[in-house]
């Protein structure tokens, strides 16, 4: 009962980040939401007993794609809109 009860905590966490994903007016906001996604779907990795999935999906996903995400849009200069 209690694993039925996170899996689907975790599953709400995801479902509502990913939506904010592409909701979000920021760019910066859209990448941190987009980090809390990816670890919500690390813990139902964790959950299913895939340990190497959830190695894979910290160290690549939020290790690598988002923190270059963020340096992409720290490198990249944008014109503030009026």
């Amino acid at each position: 009962m209690l694993e039925l009860a996170a899996f689907g905590f975790f599953g709400a966490i995801s479902i509502a980040t990913a939506v904010m994903v592409i909701a979000a007016k920021e760019i910066m906001h859209s990448v941190f939401y987009l980090a809390a996604f990816f670890i919500s779907i690390a813990c139902i990795y964790i959950m299913l007993q895939t340990p190497f999935l959830f190695a894979t999906q910290i160290l690549i996903y939020v290790g690598g794609v988002v923190v270059m995400m963020i340096f992409a849009i720290m490198l990249v200069k944008r014109e503030k809109e009026k």
